[in-house]
Protein backbone atom coordinates (compact mmCIF):
# COMPACT_ATOMS: atom_id res chain seq x y z
CA UNK A 1 0.00 0.00 0.00
CA UNK A 2 1.69 3.50 -1.29
CA UNK A 3 -1.23 6.16 -0.58
CA UNK A 4 -3.53 6.34 1.89
CA UNK A 5 -5.92 9.20 3.18
CA UNK A 6 -6.65 11.27 6.11
CA UNK A 7 -9.31 13.98 5.58
CA UNK A 8 -10.62 15.62 8.80
CA UNK A 9 -12.50 18.92 9.55
CA UNK A 10 -10.11 20.96 11.78
CA UNK A 11 -11.39 24.55 14.41
CA UNK A 12 -8.81 27.10 15.52
CA UNK A 13 -11.94 26.39 18.47
CA UNK A 14 -9.99 23.28 19.88
CA UNK A 15 -8.36 24.15 23.32
CA UNK A 16 -10.47 27.43 22.96
CA UNK A 17 -14.02 26.34 24.07
CA UNK A 18 -15.54 23.84 25.94
CA UNK A 19 -18.02 21.01 24.49
CA UNK A 20 -20.13 18.53 26.77
CA UNK A 21 -17.16 15.89 28.36
CA UNK A 22 -19.11 13.17 25.85
CA UNK A 23 -18.06 14.58 22.98
CA UNK A 24 -14.91 16.11 23.65
CA UNK A 25 -14.26 12.36 24.25
CA UNK A 26 -15.64 11.58 21.09
CA UNK A 27 -13.68 13.43 19.14
CA UNK A 28 -9.96 12.91 21.20
CA UNK A 29 -10.92 9.26 20.14
CA UNK A 30 -11.10 10.01 16.13
CA UNK A 31 -7.46 11.81 16.45
CA UNK A 32 -6.52 8.64 18.51
CA UNK A 33 -7.45 6.21 15.77
CA UNK A 34 -6.03 8.60 12.97
CA UNK A 35 -3.06 8.61 14.82
CA UNK A 36 -2.61 5.14 15.14
CA UNK A 37 -3.52 4.53 11.14
CA UNK A 38 -0.50 7.54 10.19
CA UNK A 39 1.68 5.35 12.56
CA UNK A 40 0.68 2.42 11.15
CA UNK A 41 0.73 3.70 7.77
CA UNK A 42 4.40 5.14 8.35
CA UNK A 43 4.64 7.60 5.61
CA UNK A 44 7.56 8.84 3.82
CA UNK A 45 5.56 12.01 2.21
CA UNK A 46 2.43 14.18 2.83
CA UNK A 47 1.26 15.94 0.63
CA UNK A 48 -1.34 18.58 2.64
CA UNK A 49 -4.59 19.87 0.64
CA UNK A 50 -5.36 22.80 3.22
CA UNK A 51 -7.16 26.12 3.30
CA UNK A 52 -6.51 29.22 4.60
CA UNK A 53 -8.49 31.94 6.44
CA UNK A 54 -6.45 35.71 5.47
CA UNK A 55 -3.45 34.44 7.14
CA UNK A 56 -1.41 33.51 4.49
CA UNK A 57 -3.89 34.44 1.19
CA UNK A 58 -5.09 37.38 0.56
CA UNK A 59 -7.14 39.39 -2.06
CA UNK A 60 -3.82 41.29 -3.49
CA UNK A 61 -3.42 37.72 -5.16
CA UNK A 62 -5.63 34.98 -4.23
CA UNK A 63 -5.06 32.12 -6.57
CA UNK A 64 -7.33 28.67 -6.77
CA UNK A 65 -4.49 26.44 -6.02
CA UNK A 66 -1.02 26.78 -5.14
CA UNK A 67 2.54 24.29 -4.53
CA UNK A 68 4.61 25.44 -1.69
CA UNK A 69 7.83 24.89 -2.89
CA UNK A 70 8.94 25.85 0.48
CA UNK A 71 6.46 27.29 3.89
CA UNK A 72 5.95 28.73 7.18
CA UNK A 73 3.17 28.62 10.35
CA UNK A 74 1.49 31.51 10.46
CA UNK A 75 1.02 31.19 14.77
CA UNK A 76 -2.29 31.97 14.35
CA UNK A 77 -4.24 30.48 17.49
CA UNK A 78 -1.27 29.06 19.03
CA UNK A 79 -0.82 27.15 16.28
CA UNK A 80 2.79 26.02 14.48
CA UNK A 81 4.98 29.02 13.68
CA UNK A 82 8.39 29.04 11.87
CA UNK A 83 9.71 26.67 8.83
CA UNK A 84 7.78 23.58 7.68
CA UNK A 85 10.03 20.70 6.54
CA UNK A 86 9.63 20.83 2.92
CA UNK A 87 11.01 18.76 0.40
CA UNK A 88 11.71 21.71 -2.17
CA UNK A 89 12.97 19.00 -5.25
CA UNK A 90 10.01 16.59 -4.88
CA UNK A 91 7.13 19.85 -4.66
CA UNK A 92 8.92 21.61 -7.72
CA UNK A 93 8.84 18.14 -10.17
CA UNK A 94 4.65 18.18 -8.45
CA UNK A 95 3.91 21.55 -9.89
CA UNK A 96 5.70 20.73 -13.22
CA UNK A 97 3.56 17.71 -13.60
CA UNK A 98 0.39 19.53 -12.57
CA UNK A 99 1.09 21.92 -15.08
CA UNK A 100 1.79 19.46 -18.18
CA UNK A 101 -1.84 18.14 -17.53
CA UNK A 102 -2.98 21.67 -18.43
CA UNK A 103 -4.43 22.50 -14.98
CA UNK A 104 -2.55 25.61 -13.76
CA UNK A 105 -1.80 25.92 -10.41
CA UNK A 106 0.61 29.03 -8.61
CA UNK A 107 3.99 28.15 -7.01
CA UNK A 108 5.59 29.79 -3.80
CA UNK A 109 8.59 29.87 -2.32
CA UNK A 110 7.83 31.45 0.76
CA UNK A 111 3.90 29.93 1.55
CA UNK A 112 2.87 30.92 4.83
CA UNK A 113 0.28 28.24 6.09
CA UNK A 114 -2.09 28.98 8.83
CA UNK A 115 -3.76 26.81 11.19
CA UNK A 116 -6.27 25.26 8.94
CA UNK A 117 -3.58 23.41 7.33
CA UNK A 118 -1.29 22.56 10.31
CA UNK A 119 -3.76 21.74 12.79
CA UNK A 120 -4.26 18.16 11.35
CA UNK A 121 -0.25 17.94 11.47
CA UNK A 122 0.35 18.60 14.63
CA UNK A 123 -2.61 16.17 16.08
CA UNK A 124 -1.01 13.46 14.35
CA UNK A 125 2.16 14.12 13.90
CA UNK A 126 2.91 16.57 16.89
CA UNK A 127 4.22 18.82 14.84
CA UNK A 128 5.86 19.95 11.10
CA UNK A 129 9.03 18.94 11.53
CA UNK A 130 8.93 14.72 11.21
CA UNK A 131 7.57 14.07 8.07
CA UNK A 132 8.24 15.75 5.05
CA UNK A 133 4.67 17.70 3.88
CA UNK A 134 4.37 19.28 0.40
CA UNK A 135 1.85 21.73 1.85
CA UNK A 136 -0.80 22.77 -1.04
CA UNK A 137 -3.01 25.36 -0.77
CA UNK A 138 -7.45 25.22 -2.00
CA UNK A 139 -8.75 28.88 -1.75
CA UNK A 140 -11.94 27.96 0.47
CA UNK A 141 -13.04 31.01 1.89
CA UNK A 142 -12.79 33.70 -1.02
CA UNK A 143 -14.62 34.38 -4.14
CA UNK A 144 -14.83 33.50 -7.05
CA UNK A 145 -14.60 29.69 -6.61
CA UNK A 146 -13.20 27.47 -9.26
CA UNK A 147 -15.64 24.80 -10.14
CA UNK A 148 -15.75 22.01 -7.65
CA UNK A 149 -15.01 20.00 -10.70
CA UNK A 150 -11.41 21.48 -11.56
CA UNK A 151 -10.69 20.98 -8.13
CA UNK A 152 -11.27 17.21 -8.82
CA UNK A 153 -9.11 17.42 -11.69
CA UNK A 154 -6.85 19.14 -10.01
CA UNK A 155 -6.22 16.46 -7.13
CA UNK A 156 -6.30 13.43 -9.23
CA UNK A 157 -3.45 15.27 -11.37
CA UNK A 158 -1.71 15.16 -7.85
CA UNK A 159 -2.50 11.99 -7.29
CA UNK A 160 -1.13 10.61 -10.51
CA UNK A 161 1.93 12.00 -10.24
CA UNK A 162 2.65 9.36 -6.88
CA UNK A 163 0.83 7.18 -8.63
CA UNK A 164 3.73 5.04 -9.14
CA UNK A 165 6.35 6.50 -6.67
CA UNK A 166 8.18 4.46 -5.01
CA UNK A 167 7.22 6.56 -1.60
CA UNK A 168 4.55 6.30 1.09
CA UNK A 169 2.10 8.68 0.20
CA UNK A 170 -0.30 10.20 2.53
CA UNK A 171 -2.57 12.71 1.28
CA UNK A 172 -4.40 14.90 3.98
CA UNK A 173 -7.86 16.79 3.13
CA UNK A 174 -8.60 18.96 6.28
CA UNK A 175 -11.46 21.85 6.69
CA UNK A 176 -15.52 21.97 6.42
CA UNK A 177 -17.93 20.22 6.99
CA UNK A 178 -20.67 22.94 7.09
CA UNK A 179 -19.80 25.42 8.73
CA UNK A 180 -20.31 29.77 8.90
CA UNK A 181 -17.73 31.76 11.33
CA UNK A 182 -17.67 35.36 11.10
CA UNK A 183 -15.23 35.14 8.37
CA UNK A 184 -15.73 38.92 6.52
CA UNK A 185 -17.27 38.51 3.48
CA UNK A 186 -15.72 40.82 0.70
CA UNK A 187 -19.15 41.94 -1.10
CA UNK A 188 -19.95 43.25 2.64
CA UNK A 189 -16.89 44.28 4.27
CA UNK A 190 -16.12 47.54 5.95
CA UNK A 191 -13.37 49.58 4.87
CA UNK A 192 -11.15 47.98 7.35
CA UNK A 193 -11.73 44.93 6.80
CA UNK A 194 -11.50 45.17 3.10
CA UNK A 195 -8.22 46.19 3.85
CA UNK A 196 -7.13 42.90 6.34
CA UNK A 197 -9.13 40.79 3.49
CA UNK A 198 -6.92 42.51 0.95
CA UNK A 199 -3.25 42.62 2.88
CA UNK A 200 -3.51 41.75 6.60
CA UNK A 201 -0.38 40.21 6.73
CA UNK A 202 1.54 40.04 9.82
CA UNK A 203 -0.58 41.53 11.55
CA UNK A 204 -0.14 43.18 15.57
CA UNK A 205 -0.61 40.75 18.44
CA UNK A 206 -3.44 42.93 19.70
CA UNK A 207 -5.13 42.37 15.77
CA UNK A 208 -4.67 39.02 15.94
CA UNK A 209 -5.98 38.66 19.40
CA UNK A 210 -9.41 40.42 18.80
CA UNK A 211 -9.83 38.80 15.68
CA UNK A 212 -9.61 35.02 17.75
CA UNK A 213 -11.40 36.50 20.37
CA UNK A 214 -14.23 37.47 18.58
CA UNK A 215 -13.96 33.79 16.67
CA UNK A 216 -14.28 32.46 20.59
CA UNK A 217 -16.73 34.65 21.96
CA UNK A 218 -18.77 33.56 18.53
CA UNK A 219 -18.20 30.13 19.42
CA UNK A 220 -19.45 30.47 23.08
CA UNK A 221 -23.09 32.60 22.05
CA UNK A 222 -23.34 29.80 18.91
CA UNK A 223 -23.68 26.91 21.50
CA UNK A 224 -26.35 29.07 23.22
CA UNK A 225 -28.33 29.48 20.15
CA UNK A 226 -27.71 33.36 20.88
CA UNK A 227 -24.91 33.94 17.19
CA UNK A 228 -26.10 35.85 14.02
CA UNK A 229 -24.54 32.92 12.01
CA UNK A 230 -25.90 30.07 9.91
CA UNK A 231 -26.69 26.90 11.69
CA UNK A 232 -24.66 23.62 10.75
CA UNK A 233 -26.38 21.08 8.38
CA UNK A 234 -25.54 17.91 9.91
CA UNK A 235 -27.81 16.27 6.54
CA UNK A 236 -25.38 18.52 3.76
CA UNK A 237 -22.66 17.06 5.95
CA UNK A 238 -23.62 13.38 5.61
CA UNK A 239 -24.26 13.03 2.41
CA UNK A 240 -21.29 14.73 1.50
CA UNK A 241 -19.88 11.51 3.13
CA UNK A 242 -21.54 9.17 1.66
CA UNK A 243 -19.97 10.72 -2.01
CA UNK A 244 -16.67 10.50 -0.19
CA UNK A 245 -17.09 6.68 0.84
CA UNK A 246 -19.12 6.10 -2.41
CA UNK A 247 -15.86 6.28 -4.40
CA UNK A 248 -17.36 8.42 -7.30
CA UNK A 249 -15.49 11.09 -6.86
CA UNK A 250 -16.91 12.71 -10.18
CA UNK A 251 -19.52 12.99 -7.48
CA UNK A 252 -18.04 15.99 -6.45
CA UNK A 253 -19.20 17.68 -9.48
CA UNK A 254 -22.49 18.80 -8.55
CA UNK A 255 -21.76 20.54 -6.14
CA UNK A 256 -22.20 24.73 -6.43
CA UNK A 257 -20.73 27.25 -5.01
CA UNK A 258 -23.88 29.24 -4.52
CA UNK A 259 -25.68 26.49 -3.19
CA UNK A 260 -22.93 25.56 -0.23
CA UNK A 261 -22.85 29.41 0.71
CA UNK A 262 -26.49 28.81 0.69
CA UNK A 263 -27.29 25.40 2.59
CA UNK A 264 -24.16 24.54 4.58
CA UNK A 265 -22.38 28.02 4.97
CA UNK A 266 -19.68 30.31 3.92
CA UNK A 267 -17.15 27.83 5.04
CA UNK A 268 -18.23 24.82 3.84
CA UNK A 269 -15.74 25.68 0.42
CA UNK A 270 -13.15 24.12 2.73
CA UNK A 271 -14.69 20.30 1.57
CA UNK A 272 -12.78 21.32 -1.41
CA UNK A 273 -9.46 20.06 0.42
CA UNK A 274 -11.40 16.75 1.14
CA UNK A 275 -12.02 17.14 -2.85
CA UNK A 276 -8.46 17.22 -3.71
CA UNK A 277 -7.63 14.67 -1.52
CA UNK A 278 -10.41 11.88 -2.21
CA UNK A 279 -9.69 12.40 -6.30
CA UNK A 280 -6.11 12.54 -5.66
CA UNK A 281 -6.12 9.09 -3.76
CA UNK A 282 -8.82 7.66 -6.53
CA UNK A 283 -6.37 8.90 -9.10
CA UNK A 284 -3.94 6.03 -7.49
CA UNK A 285 -6.71 3.36 -7.73
CA UNK A 286 -10.08 2.17 -6.51
CA UNK A 287 -10.34 2.93 -2.22
CA UNK A 288 -12.39 2.10 0.30
CA UNK A 289 -13.27 4.55 3.58
CA UNK A 290 -12.07 2.29 6.71
CA UNK A 291 -12.80 4.25 9.05
CA UNK A 292 -15.62 7.74 9.88
CA UNK A 293 -16.19 9.65 12.64
CA UNK A 294 -18.58 12.68 12.27
CA UNK A 295 -20.43 14.96 14.71
CA UNK A 296 -22.01 18.45 14.56
CA UNK A 297 -20.48 20.72 16.93
CA UNK A 298 -21.47 24.15 17.83
CA UNK A 299 -19.01 24.78 20.37
CA UNK A 300 -16.56 24.17 17.23
CA UNK A 301 -18.49 25.78 14.82
CA UNK A 302 -18.26 23.05 12.58
CA UNK A 303 -20.17 19.93 11.23
CA UNK A 304 -16.99 17.85 12.40
CA UNK A 305 -16.20 14.87 10.39
CA UNK A 306 -12.81 12.39 10.38
CA UNK A 307 -11.77 9.75 7.31
CA UNK A 308 -9.68 7.39 6.83
CA UNK A 309 -9.19 5.48 3.70
CA UNK A 310 -7.13 3.38 1.98
CA UNK A 311 -6.53 1.86 -1.64
CA UNK A 312 -8.71 -1.76 -2.12
CA UNK A 313 -6.32 -4.62 -2.53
Amino acid sequence: MQQALIAMSHSPLLGHTNPPEDVKAAVDAAFDHVRAFAKEFNPDLVVNFGPDHYNGFFYDLMPPFCVGYEALGTGDYDSWAGPINVPTNEAEKLAAYIIDQDIDTAISRKMEVDHGAVQPMEIIFGGLDTVPVIPIFVNSVARPFTKVSRVRKFGAAVGEYFKDSDKKVLFIGSGGLSHDPPVPQIATATEAQRAMLTNGRNPTPEARAARQANTINTAIKFAKGEADIMDLNPEWDRAFLDVCRSGNVEGFDAYTADEMDAVAGHSSHEVRTWVAAYSALRACGEYEVNYEFYKPIKEYIAGFGVTTAVLKK
